[in-house]
């Protein structure tokens, strides 16, 4: 049974279209898994046969990054070290070493790719758990990703993070439009990638469906039903479904959020307490969310005492 707190906040058009354009990233996600899966593996296996110290195991299986900055690492582990700086596209920048275990970086395709992504990925064990965040930041700096042009893959996080960084959970149209626009050309250069000009269909029917007419009990618009029967990718969704996609966001948000920066990252720490604030406010606002979100409402009362605790 649908609660009525959903129904409420689907009967604003502009939380509507943040959790449209939220599903969109999840559908995303999902299209480019098995891509960077590919190309991840046949990099990592070219670094391999040609680079053969990367072959040596770790010499002490413990290293690991302290901080920020990844030292005092064995030989085996600073020949990865150095690789992965050879194959990003800015070395110089910030790069997060703490998302990475280096000890299986000879093993672990995806272990290297940790390099690549933003910070948060460290307890990150299944590809399948990386969201669509992750894996737009490695196509963006992993140089391994030629084919895809990495201004397309910069709008698109930009718009991502406008999304999640969204003050109140709420999009305008204006925003959408420019959000279909960005996807879908990107989409569009993905093309020879299998499964994703059905990704592509899934998005556009996202965009475009009204999530409220299932949650409210009202039959489904004619133009509905012949989106569906022409595709069947573009079926409408039930409110379980709408229900599950807003908790996936939600806790999206939520893991970035809690997800402590480094010490030394002032503005990182301001913004996620900001964040944080804003998304405490809401699910406190919303009584199913805060039932489903106990724990880390938890997490954040306890964040708030601790740097009271400091100021």
């Amino acid at each position: 049974m649908v609660s009525e707190e959903l129904a409420f906040r689907l009967n604003d058009e502009e939380y509507k279209n943040w959790l449209k354009a939220g599903r969109c990233l999840l559908l995303l996600k999902d299209g480019l898994l098995p891509f960077t899966e590919q190309r991840l593996r046949a990099f990592h296996g070219d670094l391999l046969n040609q680079r053969p110290p990367l072959r040596t195991p770790c010499e002490t299986s413990s290293c690991k990054p302290r901080g920020n900055a990844l030292a005092s690492v064995c030989r085996g582990c600073s020949e990865w070290q150095r690789e992965i700086l050879k194959h990003h596209r800015q070395p110089s920048g910030t790069i997060h070493w703490t998302n990475c275990f280096p000890p299986n970086w000879r093993t672990d395709h995806w272990e290297v790719a940790k390099a690549y992504m933003p910070r948060g990925q460290a307890k990150v064990n299944r590809a399948d758990e990386f969201d669509a965040s992750a894996l737009l930041n490695l196509i963006n700096y992993c140089d391994c990703f030629s084919s895809v042009d990495p201004k397309l893959v910069r709008q698109v996080i930009q718009c991502r993070n406008e999304l999640m960084h969204s003050c109140e959970l709420r999009v305008k149209d204006d925003w959408m439009r420019r959000y279909r626009w960005t996807l879908r050309h990107f989409v569009q250069q993905l093309s020879f990638v299998p499964h994703m000009l059905t990704v592509g269909r899934q998005i556009e029917g996202m965009l475009t469906v009204d999530l409220s007419i299932r949650v409210f009990g009202v039959d489904r618009l004619d133009s509905a039903v012949a989106m569906a029967a022409s595709d069947p990718d573009l079926l409408e969704p039930d409110a379980e479904s709408v229900s599950r996609w807003e908790s996936e966001l939600l806790g999206e948000m939520l893991r970035e959020c809690l997800c402590a920066p480094n010490e030394e990252d002032e503005d990182a720490k301001t913004q996620d307490a900001e964040q944080l604030k804003r998304l405490q406010g809401f699910l406190q606002a919303n009584k199913d969310l805060g039932e489903k979100f106990s724990s880390e409402l938890q997490a954040i009362d306890s964040l708030q005492a601790k740097g009271g605790e400091e100021g």
